[in-house]
């Protein structure tokens, strides 16, 4: 007979403890964690810094072979204060766990690249209260856009990688001045490569602000001497269909259009509604007459732009934002080779 039963409280499942700040700040801490971190767990660190925020999905996506094997890497992380985390309010059924930068993550990261962590440019309250940004859902839509490219490489055989990601606020640092896109990319398939600017629009933006951007993406080229497709992803094929009415009349109105090559896609042109490869690109002018093309065959809806060959490091650029702080390097899209073992 049970005579000391558990109560139903302590059944359920509750948040993990973790020490108190005063010791996840602690140099002692620090140093605990030099040995502790995987190169798998500074890459997420940096690519948290670059992209603000990932979902547990998207961080399984990325860097691991399973569920199982990515809660319970991510638990130890929230409690070692090397990321932080969150799970926004949903009318019906539940978000998956939002994941932003912690202090010792942010540290860890200013250690590795020689820089003092208050010059890093980190501020904890701006991640945290990404939970409460209405710009929650449009960052990680975009962010989705490139994971799922990402899951595509790490798949057996996959013929495709992402070679660059840069994120809207690293944009806006170089290119700011002129236009900010809400990020900027390079794929390498088949021997080739091809980059695009995006443009997330998530059916908030009105459509004329939208097309108006193509003038200044017109300036850009000038800027930088660099033609670069522009990728205008819309959430349905009505949105779309009235959004390519709006950017075919900016293109008319350029000095230049063929500096601004533009295609559309929209959630509903494939199964998944983030799924870049796939075949659902198509090019924007007053004929409209091509067809959906996959990314790695972009170069296909502009003869004249070719494809180039993969050349590896960062884009040519034009800074035209001068960063005020010591900037950190983008990091490597794909997450490092056989990431070793986690010490317990």
């Amino acid at each position: 007979m049970v005579s000391n039963p558990t109560q139903q409280r302590q059944l359920r499942s509750h948040r993990p403890e973790r020490p108190a700040a005063r010791v996840l700040n602690s140099a002692e801490h620090h140093a605990w964690l030099a040995r502790h971190l995987t190169d798998r767990d500074r890459w997420l660190c940096r690519m948290l810094f670059e992209h603000h925020v990932l979902t547990s999905t998207q961080i399984i996506d990325i860097a691991f072979a399973g569920r199982r094997a990515a809660n319970l890497r991510l638990r130890n992380l929230y409690q070692w204060g090397v990321v932080h985390r969150f799970q926004p309010h949903r009318d019906r059924g539940s978000h998956p766990m939002y994941y932003v930068l912690d202090t010792a993550g942010a540290v860890a990261l200013a250690r590795e690249d020689g820089i003092d962590p208050k010059e890093l440019g980190y501020s904890r309250e701006r991640e945290i209260g990404r939970a409460f940004s209405l710009q929650l859902a449009h960052t990680v839509g975009c962010n989705g856009l490139f994971t799922t490219l990402i899951c595509r490489a790490r798949q057996p055989g996959a013929a495709g990688v992402l070679a660059a990601w840069w994120s809207a606020a690293r944009c806006g640092r170089h290119w700011g001045d002129i236009v900010t896109p809400d990020g900027y990319g390079r794929w390498q398939e088949n021997g080739r490569e091809v980059e695009w600017f995006i443009e997330f629009d998530f059916g908030t933006e009105q459509l004329s602000r939208l097309a108006g951007k193509l003038a200044r993406y017109e300036r850009l080229a000038d800027a930088t001497g660099i033609t670069t497709p522009v990728l205008v992803w819309l959430p349905s094929a009505t949105r779309e269909a009235n959004a390519r009415k709006a950017l075919a009349e900016a293109l008319r109105a350029l000095d230049r259009p063929a500096r601004v090559p533009v295609a559309t896609t929209s959630g509903e042109a494939s199964a998944d509604p983030l799924d870049m490869a796939a075949p659902r690109w198509r090019r924007v002018d007053e004929s409209s007459a091509s067809g959906r093309v996959a990314l790695a065959n972009l170069p296909a809806l502009w003869p004249s732009l070719g494809a180039s060959a993969p050349r590896g490091g960062q884009r040519p650029t034009a800074v035209t934002s001068a960063a005020a702080r010591p900037d950190v390097a983008p990091p490597s899209p794909m997450p490092p080779p056989n990431p070793v073992r986690p010490r317990r």
